[in-house]
């Protein structure tokens, strides 16, 4: 019989472990769908900025037809003429737009290079509203993408490459060249440039996704593997093994789905918009097809994003002896046990 109960007590530590990593791991399950195919479920057009050539009120009826169909979908204005439309949607301050000017032709006007998936709405619905009114519709890429890559898979595809970018370099230079720290530095620095070059030259040369300037789409990238790279090391830095940790799964698990790189930020839901753009995926996505396509417009925000991550990355990095010092100054006075 006694031989008997610690077998018992074992049996019920096991089946504890059992039944707490088997709704752990459900609960871990369950956030993973969410973070990844939530913002997917949830997306759709979201105060997309449409400009109608014409007068004001041709604006607002225009808006509230759209606003009937779609709520909370468009936000319209009014252009003078079709050249300040098309210019308009090049400086990124609307996404697309009408001109009702021909009585037999309404021309939609929209830009692929932005996002296929809002560009195509806008056409969908200008379509619509021209066979209503008894027109057909004429589609005008203002910024269409390259004939390389005419569905954007290229840039697309960019999030989980930065990120692997940034976290990967992070691990290996420190494991490498353990207590180098200048090395460490010099490493994550210059991987962060020639890891640019490599994926501008992939995007540029073999897949066709970009056609214009390399060294913009290059920098670009530069800096969004610097703005993950960098703070991540510096967190090592600072907090150990625990602070790294807990950053790279953030930046992989958040960062990653909420980037909205294939989409465009405008196409998510408002609150998984804002905290992607916030984040070095979303905001490197950003900055990418903006230089990459629009000559940088709309893409000054994200610059500013990357820039304070970098920063932030290299006052971590250099407080890191400081912090240590001080944590062993701190343990050498407690008294002895």
């Amino acid at each position: 019989m006694t031989a008997q109960a610690p077998a018992s007590g074992s049996h019920r530590k096991h089946a504890a472990i059992w039944a707490g990593l088997t709704v752990g791991l459900s609960v871990i399950l369950l956030a993973l769908l969410m973070l990844f195919i939530s913002p997917s479920l949830l997306s759709g057009p979201r105060d997309l900025g449409l400009g109608v050539v014409g007068t004001q009120e041709k604006a607002e009826s225009v808006s509230e037809t759209l606003e009937s169909q779609s709520p909370g979908a468009f936000v319209v204005e009014a252009y003078e003429s079709a050249d300040d439309l098309e210019q308009g949607i090049r400086d990124r301050d609307i996404v697309g737009g009408f001109d009702f000017s021909d009585p037999e032709d309404m021309q939609v006007y929209g830009a692929s290079a932005g996002s296929t998936a809002v560009s195509g709405t806008v056409s969908n619905v200008g379509a619509t509203m021209a066979g209503s009114m008894g027109q057909t519709a004429e589609i005008v890429d203002v910024v269409p993408l390259p004939a390389g890559d005419p569905t954007g898979v290229g840039i697309g595809g960019l999030a989980f490459p930065l990120v692997f970018g940034g976290i990967v370099p992070a691990v290996a230079f420190r494991s490498m060249l353990s207590g180098k720290r200048w090395w460490i530095f010099a490493g994550l620095t210059g991987f962060s440039v020639a890891g640019g070059f490599v994926v501008a030259v992939v995007l540029r040369y073999l897949f066709g996704s970009i056609e214009g300037p390399l060294v913009p789409v290059a920098a670009s990238v530069a800096l969004g593997i610097a703005a993950l790279a960098l703070p991540l090391a510096g967190l090592y830095e600072c907090f150990g093994t625990k602070g790294f940790t807990i950053a790279a799964m953030s930046m992989m698990f958040v960062g990653n789905p909420f980037a909205g790189i294939s989409t465009s930020a405008q196409w998510l839901p408002g609150g998984i918009a804002m905290i992607g753009q916030l984040l070095p995926p979303g905001a490197a996505g950003t900055l990418v097809r903006a230089v990459a396509y629009f000559d940088g417009a709309g893409g000054g925000a994200a610059a500013l994003t990357l820039g304070a991550w970098v920063l932030a990355g290299i006052v971590l990095w250099f407080s890191g002896p400081r912090i240590a010092a001080a944590k062993a100054r701190k343990e050498a006075a407690l008294p002895m046990a």
